[in-house]
Parts: structure tokens; sequence; C-alpha cells
């Protein structure tokens, strides 16, 4: 398959995966399975499991920009490959775990309660800009487009590293509130 032919044929997917995953966690996100008069139990042990994860991505991201600036390729491709499974896995976890369980409000205040949200804005905000941009960055790199593949890797990681160190963070800083 032609390297165009590759980009063309994903590009309707990150269009629609860019859109799809984002709504679809909004809306999921204030659905309650125990509203739905589904009987399922809470699942509170998820946070520190994905924020966990988070940051395995964190280190994933980190090992893998140092192997490929150290010319090691298939390695660079296996922890990026691996990043998205964290990512994905972080996703669904994160999905299942608001679906079931009570939301819990941030009990800090003054600057603390300031920074915390801020922090939450723009690790979500970037959540969302980052799913079109890890999505274009892997075409490209499918494509063997690898000019054009580092120019938006050079966004995508700065980027992507942010919102998995920053949701580590989130989970840090409203894990002293959880009632369970």
């Amino acid at each position: 398959m032609e390297n165009n032919s590759i980009e063309k044929k994903y590009n309707i997917w990150i269009i629609v995966l860019s859109i799809f995953i984002p709504v679809a966690v909004a809306v999921l996100f204030m659905v309650k399975l125990k509203d739905l008069g589904v009987d399922v139990s809470p699942l509170p042990f998820l946070p520190p499991i994905y924020a966990t994860i988070n940051g395995i991505t964190a280190v994933l991201l980190i090992v893998a920009v140092r192997a490929i600036k150290n010319g090691k390729v298939q390695l660079h491709q296996n922890l990026m490959k691996m990043a998205i499974g964290c990512s994905l896995l972080f996703l669904v976890m994160y999905i299942a775990y608001h679906m079931t369980t009570p939301s819990t409000k941030f009990g800090g205040d003054g600057f603390v309660k300031y920074l915390y949200f801020f922090i939450l804005l723009t690790h979500i905000l970037l959540s969302i800009a980052i799913i079109p941009l890890v999505l274009v960055t892997y075409v490209r790199a499918l494509a063997e487009k690898f000019d054009k593949h580092k120019k938006i890797a050079r966004i995508t990681f700065p980027l992507w590293l942010y919102v998995a160190i920053t949701g580590v963070v989130v989970y840090l800083m409203i894990s002293p509130y959880y009632q369970y």
C-alpha cells in the first residue's frame, strides 16, 4: 500500500475517534449505571491503578524518545505502542470508575484549590487535544513519512507527557478526599 494511501485510509478514523472519544467520555462520565437500574458495585480501587498507568505512560514516552535519539527504532516503536496501549487501558478504567462510583469533590481551599482546578482543566483540555495528535503522529510513522512524523512528534510528545504526568498529580491531589 502506498504511503499516501495509508494516511488517507486512516484520516477518517482519526477524525471519528478524535470526536467520538471525548464525546463518549463526557456522556459516560454523566451516566451512572445504578441510575439505569444496573446493579453494580462501585470500583473505588481503580483510581490508584489508572494513576499508576498514567505514570507508566510518562516513563514509556521518555524512554521511547531516548530510544529514537539513540537510533533504536524498533525499541522506540514498541515503547510507543505500549504507551498507546496504556492510554487505552487508562481510558477504559477511567470510564468504568466514573460510571460506577460517585464523584469525589476536591476538599482543598485557597491557592491549592485554584492550583488543582488549573491542573485539572489543562489536563482535561489537553487530553482531548492529544487524541488526534497521537493518532496523526502514529499514522505518519506507519506511512513511513518520518520527516512529518518527527515534526508533529515534537508537539505531541510534550503535550502527551504533560497529560500523563498531570493525571498522576490530579490523582494525588484528590485522593485524600475519596470516601470509601
